[in-house]
């Protein structure tokens, strides 16, 4: 297949699948690029039989507007495109308009008709405005990981099929943008709509919310008028603040000391019992306390399992250690992405499990089982969503006559602090950690110690059976560059689940992770204090000195 199709003036680039759907650039995502992906995507559902030739499609969008640097149309042109693709394609497109990505999922697996639908939300999440990407939900909810495979092999046909038009037969111009304008279609309400009644009719007349005083940043999250209407709808004495015109990249898990001081500084200046907001597609909650502390998702997915009644858990390998030492049901830990949160839900599912929960660090909830809320029973939701998290912190607060601050207080004393080092390639990320654990990619986490155990895949500890010399060095490259120096003292335990995290003999843990496919590193702290876990992430990922910096030079060159 050619790389260039003839009616084209530059080499496309071709979308890719991060921790969570596509992402890509705004200049690089031409309604081309987006009408391809979108036929894929529904080509690989019609040929696994997972819809009809006629079935419905969802479609949604967040609130980037355009792209700064290009000044491009941002999610308004991309929605254009997924239209046309979903026309062209036969199926009728059902446009939701602005809302939050859970609303959207939670409208397609309702279902249109007797059957669930499936669902394309348009939105970047939290990455920053010159970019974006596209969510796709199949009939079961949101596409895992094993089906990536089958939708890129879709994508490669619908390609070929295209880049084999002429220039004059072609629908795209040569910069890879529509000739002719897609019609819009009307927005249908439903979805927003019966996303806040999940919410708001279980409680009927009552106004559980009733006596607290709650800011509501609105900023440019697709969330900003339904958390509005729902926290109201349920009594609050809400308090919109923030809102914009253009779009501004907020996100929950890396929240800065100076975003931190901003959000102080609203709840303060209100007098409010919290400050409560979103991403830019409202799957992920922001909370903050009265006193003006941020409460890390993590931590909120504790909160929420306590809500639901839980009994099965499963959370990334980055949340804290809290959820343990806190919760008395099982917890599974895995790879850093809904997706693989996800597919551990799935499984507790087709076991038996009941009360099936998950959640992610930056705070998106998960359910996939139904569950009891004031008495009524949920629909699933088994992707990110940021509304009941915030309802669940608010409404213990409310029945317990307590505030949040002292409600987050009776959990266990695990602080915690994510940071994010820009201008780092992945693949230096990757030939860093090589240094920080063994060759043997089956094993999954090492304990050291008099001697030295392994855990593979999902088995049991056992002890090591061939050279200690490459687990040695590793333990040995680690402390010499987190032991001592930043107090950590000698490294206890690697777990190798996703990047490197690694537990010292003082209880405290760092967790290194480089992005797959973005020029970033991530750095995840969690100790016993606000104070120390804010040192230890300013200390590894500081430019240009901190750690790790530091350990590129030396260790890659």
């Amino acid at each position: 297949m050619n790389e260039r199709p003839a009616f084209l003036d530059h080499d496309p680039v071709r979308l890719k699948f991060g921790t969570s759907g596509l992402r890509g650039l705004v200049r690089e995502m031409t309604d081309l690029e987006v009408y391809i992906n979108t036929q894929g995507f529904l080509r690989y559902l019609r040929d696994s039989n997972a819809i009809s030739a006629a079935a419905p499609v969802a479609l949604g969008r967040d609130l980037r507007d355009h792209d700064p640097s290009s000044g491009l149309s941002s999610s308004p042109r991309i929605a254009a495109a997924a239209t046309q693709a979903i026309r062209d394609l036969g199926h009728p497109v059902i446009d939701a308009g602005i809302l939050p990505t859970p609303a959207l999922a939670a409208f397609a697996l309702a279902g249109h008709g007797p059957s669930p639908i499936p669902a394309i939300m348009v939105t970047g999440s939290h990455i920053p405005a010159d970019r974006n990407g596209m969510k796709f939900y199949q009939t079961t909810g949101e596409v895992l990981k094993s089906d990536e495979a089958g939708i890129l092999d879709a994508v490669a046909a619908v390609r070929s099929e295209i880049y084999g038009q002429s220039a004059k037969d072609s629908p795209f111009d040569r910069r890879g943008m529509l000739r002719a304008a897609p019609s819009a279609e009307a927005i249908d309400p439903r979805a927003s709509q019966q996303y806040v009644a999940r919410y708001v009719e279980p409680f009927g007349d009552a106004e559980p919310l009733a006596g607290l005083r709650v800011v509501v940043y609105q900023h440019s999250s697709a969330a900003r008028d339904i958390l509005l209407e729902v926290l109201t709808a349920l009594g609050a004495d809400v308090l919109p603040v923030g809102r914009v015109d253009h779009f501004v990249a907020v996100d929950t898990e890396d929240v800065t000391v100076a975003d931190e001081s901003k959000y102080r500084r609203m709840v303060l200046r209100h007098g409010a019992d919290a400050l409560v907001s979103t991403d830019g597609d409202g799957d992920r909650p922001l909370v903050i306390d009265g006193r003006g502390r941020f409460h890390r998702g993590d931590a909120l997915g504790i909160v929420c399992t306590e809500l639901v009644a839980a009994r099965f858990a499963a959370v990334p390998v980055s949340s804290t250690d809290a959820i343990e030492r806190h919760l008395s049901l099982p917890v599974i830990r895995t790879r850093i992405g809904s997706p693989y949160v996800i597919a551990a839900m799935n499984r507790a599912v087709a076991e038996g499990a009941q009360g099936v929960v998950g959640w992610a660090a930056n705070g998106g909830f998960m359910t996939a089982t139904p569950f009891v809320l004031n008495g009524t029973t949920l629909r699933p939701l088994p992707t990110r969503d940021a509304v009941l998290p915030i309802l669940a912190a608010l409404l213990a607060s409310a029945k317990e006559r307590t505030s949040l601050a002292e409600l987050f207080g009776r959990l266990p004393r695990r602080a915690t602090r994510a940071g994010l080092l820009d201008d780092f390639a992945p693949d230096r990320g990757r030939a860093l950690l090589d240094h920080l654990r063994p060759p043997d990619a089956s094993i999954r986490a090492v304990r050291f110690g008099p001697s030295i155990e392994v855990r593979i895949d999902d088995g049991d500890w056992r002890s090591l059976d061939g050279s200690p010399a490459p687990f040695t060095r590793a333990a040995q490259t680690i402390e010499r560059y987190f032991g001592a120096a930043l107090g950590l003292g000698a490294i206890r335990a690697v777990d190798l689940v996703d990047g490197v995290r690694m537990f010292f003999d003082n209880d405290d843990v760092i967790h290194l992770r480089p992005s797959g496919n973005a020029p970033q590193f991530r750095v995840y702290v969690v100790t016993d204090t606000q104070a120390r876990a804010d040192a230890l992430v300013t200390a590894v990922a500081a430019e240009p000195s901190g750690v790790l910096r530091h350990m590129e030079r030396e260790l890659i060159g």
